[in-house]
Formats: C-alpha cells, structure tokens, sequence
C-alpha cells in the first residue's frame, strides 16, 4: 500500500486525503506546530498556505530529498484579492523547487475547491487536477493515486507551468470571493 503524507489537516488537505485513501493510499497528516514529524510518504502534499512553504523546506529539507513534493498553493495578496505574490516569470513551485533541489516538485490541486474534488464533479463535467512538473515519473504517479480515488488528473507541462496554474487558481478565488461563483464552483477539462 502507497504511503501519502499530507502537510495540513484542513479543507483543502481532508479533501485531497479522501481522494487519494479512496484509491488505496494510506494518509499520514502532520499539523502545523509538528516540526520533527518523520515523513512516511514517498509523496508529500502540502496542503497549506504559501507563506508556509519556506518553513516546512527548512524543516523537511533532509527528509523531503528524493521525494514527490506537491505544492497546492497560490501564492495571492489575501488582504487585496488583486495580485499573485510571486515575481511575474516565477511561481510558488518555482520556489519551492528552488528550496529543494533534491526533490521532485510538482504543482496540483490549486485549480480545484475541496468541494468539487471531495463531489467529484464541476456542473456536470468530472473533476480535474491539473499536474504540472518536470519528472514525468513523479506526474505520472501522482495522477495514478488521484485517478484511483475516482477524480480525473491530467498533465498539464513542465513546472514551468505552474505559473499558469497559479493564474488559474487566482482567478477561481477571485471569483469565490466576490460571490460571482460558489465554492463548489470551478473551471472544468471537457475531453
């Protein structure tokens, strides 16, 4: 049985957990205050804000080597809803790639609410994790685990990518957050 471990224990965290157990994996969660956690996944989700990602690097830098590192975030101004706070030729996994130079990180889930990813569905459309990388492996086991729990996944390119993802996710919370779509709400892959 796949080990997952997840950073984080919230929404977004429980909901990627229930997907990913419905296709086999066991779920291992560490909370925020756990510094000294030993990691028992071979791919770790961080299921926690941007601002966090530098310090679980720090921490995790030994552990985190050689491991599939998903970042969820996107890395937006939460007092103003009007900027991603990344430079403009960079993104949040960019970053955190550049922190763990040992590990495979990959960009997924910022695209999706835990709402549609625990329903399955946006409208009448399949749910969609978009899955952006450079180690095709790690992709393609990931997108394994995702597809297991009954939520489709699809590659979406190279890390480089993951500045689009991020767009994307910025743009789905800007919506949510002025109400002009709901939290169950989100943009769908039609194939």
């Amino acid at each position: 049985m796949t080990t997952i471990t997840i950073f984080g224990n919230g929404t977004m965290g429980q909901a990627i957990g229930g997907i990913l157990a419905r296709g086999g994996a066991s779920i291992q969660y560490i909370g925020s205050a756990d510094k000294t956690a030993r990691l028992e996944g071979d791919i770790v989700v961080l299921a926690v804000p941007y601002a966090a990602l530098a310090q679980i690097a720090a921490d995790y830098a030994d552990q985190l080597a050689g491991k599939t590192v998903v970042d969820i975030t996107n890395p937006l101004d939460f007092a103003t809803f009007d900027a991603l706070v990344v430079p403009s030729d960079s993104s949040a996994a960019a970053e955190l790639q550049a922190l763990l130079p040992e590990a495979r990180v990959l960009k997924a889930f910022n695209t999706t609410f835990a709402a549609t990813l625990v329903s399955g569905a946006v409208g009448a459309q399949r749910t969609t994790v978009l899955i952006a990388g450079d180690d095709t492996d790690a992709k393609q086991a990931l997108a394994a685990a995702i597809q297991a729990g009954g939520v489709d996944a699809l590659d979406a390119g190279a890390l480089t990518r993951a500045r689009e993802l991020e767009a994307i996710g910025f743009l789905q919370l800007t919506l949510a957050v002025s109400e002009k779509v709901g939290w169950n709400a989100g943009f769908a892959v039609a194939r």
